[in-house]
């Protein structure tokens, strides 16, 4: 990959940056109960928290040349979902993925994270590649333990409205505290 910032494509997929015309199927992605069972005080409620998040992801792109994507079938252009590596506090890439439900099982979030991986590598070799995530959250588990990612710290999940809740933290790699403290704090 010579320019990140160009649309990449994976056996299935088409990724690109987010742009205002993805906006209203994204708050759709963001906003469905179904993809936020793990974790409902998290489910959009308005176009406005939508497109903060899409911001927050085109100025990642314009500060670090690598963001979030928007993931497309490559065939039909129907939306899969969302994902990739954000560069967190300078330090650690944070390896993001979110699908529609009928996208879930069928090996996207792999393409995708194999994607964000070999962006992340060539972009910043020597940073690692780190997974938050709920414990309870089957599916990004199994999505992190399958791409060789392994858990580096477990513990509360600060801020959560559950007093249960309990976060992972997985990484390519050991990570040091100031780099594990970027996702705990």
């Amino acid at each position: 990959m010579t320019d990140a910032s160009s649309p990449t494509t994976t056996e299935r997929l088409t990724l690109s940056r987010p742009t205002e015309r993805d906006l209203q199927e994204l708050h759709e992605l963001h906003s469905d109960p179904e993809v936020w069972k793990h974790l409902p005080s998290a489910r959009h409620t308005t176009l406005a928290e939508t497109r903060e998040l899409v911001d927050r992801y085109v100025a990642g792109w314009e500060a670090n040349g690598l963001d979030v994507w928007v993931a497309r079938d490559a065939e039909t252009n129907a939306l899969i979902g969302i994902g990739g590596p954000s560069l967190r506090g300078g330090v650690a890439w944070n390896l993001y993925y979110r699908l529609v439900p009928a996208a879930w099982g069928r090996g996207y979030a792999q393409e995708l994270i194999v994607a964000a991986r070999a962006a992340a590598a060539a972009l910043g070799p020597d940073l690692p590649v780190v997974a938050f995530l709920l414990e309870h959250n089957e599916g990004s588990r199994r999505a992190a333990e399958r791409a060789g990612l392994t858990v580096v710290w477990r513990g509360h999940d600060a801020g959560n409205p559950d007093p249960d809740a309990v976060r992972l933290v997985f990484a390519d790699r050991p990570l040091t505290d100031e780099e594990l403290r970027v996702f705990l704090s």
